[in-house]
């Protein structure tokens, strides 16, 4: 059974200036397709889902983090954790590697 996405803020602003910016179309994609990979499965390879435990989210959900690219400078990531709610995952930011 597929999840429900919602976005914070930060990560619905995060994904509105990827799609605004042209010259980040090849990044737009790798995240537009990590997400429905993220949507149908957590835990699909290619995401290297992994637990992050340097926050918690507001009421001290465990954050994941899951790659929209790897290898890559910069590499976009996407931070999320479960719920609220059963089949939901906040997407709580969107954001390149440092």
């Amino acid at each position: 059974m597929p999840f429900e996405l919602k976005f914070t803020r930060e990560a619905d602003v995060h994904l509105n200036s990827l799609e605004k910016d042209k010259g980040l179309k090849k990044r737009l994609q790798s995240v537009q397709k990590a997400l429905g990979y993220l949507e149908h499965n957590p835990r699909h390879k290619s995401l290297n889902t992994h637990k992050y435990t340097s926050i918690q989210g507001e009421n001290g959900e465990e954050i994941f983090e899951a790659y929209a690219e790897n290898n890559t400078p910069s590499a976009y990531r996407i931070f999320w954790h479960y719920g609220p709610g059963k089949n939901i995952i906040t997407v709580i930011a969107i954001t390149p590697h440092p």
